[in-house]
């Protein structure tokens, strides 16, 4: 039998010892480099943070799996047992340039049932967590459960990349949404941007391409806190790959997909 308090416990401890690290970096010199492209940056940190859940889930938990962004966990093609999903740094870009808008976000999964959810806004010291079946908080304050918004109301994440020609989705439709709402923001971390639907800063976020560690732990916290998560169409995400993604309140979410998505 899993004992999840008791990994709940390790898992915020570790996150305050890594985000003290983290913190502590902005003190010295960065080694910056690319991944996909010139703006897919990852640097020494976002791989030092990686290596250090790493070593601390393999020594406690050696029969659990894991999926990082950085590629030093395990070659993980099932959702059969626990896995633990991570992405050190979420928003790496914001780390790099303004030291603020990034997170350690952190899923940790049963057979495909998400158990544990973690995203730490490391400069502001908040940290979002929920627990299958208990609800979602911020540091020691339960989120109110999220209640329906109306389009007209809604405040919603989007990137401007979205919103002009691209070619994962007809801009059309999600410019004809920016018109309709009370307003639009990005900040560029997907792991914040899924928090801030959880505790209500947000109404929705939406993006085209999101891999699992950019969402495997908000998509817990958001529907811990009465939220839901779906690809653009309302369908299941898929927790192995990349997926365009619509996290937001109950009620608008129906709202969005059949009147502006499908």
């Amino acid at each position: 039998m899993t004992n999840w308090a008791e990994i709940d416990g390790e898992v915020k401890r570790w996150i305050q010892e890594a985000g003290a690290l983290i913190r502590e970096s902005f003190h010295h010199s960065l080694s910056i480099q690319s991944k996909s492209n010139p703006n897919d940056l990852v640097t020494n940190m976002d791989k030092e943070t990686e290596r250090f859940f790493i070593e601390n889930i393999r020594t406690n938990y050696p029969a659990h799996a894991i999926l990082g962004e950085e590629g030093q966990g395990d070659h993980v093609q099932s959702l059969n047992g626990i896995i633990w999903i991570i992405d050190p740094i979420d928003g790496t870009m914001n780390f790099v340039h303004q030291q603020r808008n990034f997170a350690i976000s952190i899923g940790i999964y049963e057979n495909g049932k998400g158990m544990l959810g973690y995203i730490y806004d490391i400069v502001h010291d908040e940290l979002y967590h929920a627990r299958h079946g208990e609800g979602a908080w911020m540091n020691d304050v339960p989120l109110e459960k999220l209640k329906p918004v109306p389009v007209k109301k809604a405040m919603i994440g989007i990137s401007s990349t979205w919103l002009i020609n691209n070619r994962h989705f007809d801009q059309n439709k999600l410019i004809a949404l920016a018109n309709e709402v009370r307003g639009t923001r990005s900040y560029g971390s997907a792991a914040l941007e899924l928090a801030y639907v959880a505790s209500g800063r947000l109404s929705a976020y939406i993006t085209m391409r999101n891999a699992p560690w950019d969402f495997a732990g908000g998509k817990i916290i958001v529907e811990e806190a009465g939220g839901v998560v779906s690809k653009l169409d309302g369908s299941d995400v898929n927790m192995l790959t990349i997926n365009p993604l619509l996290a937001s309140a109950p009620g608008l979410h129906e709202q969005i997909v059949t009147g502006y998505l499908k």
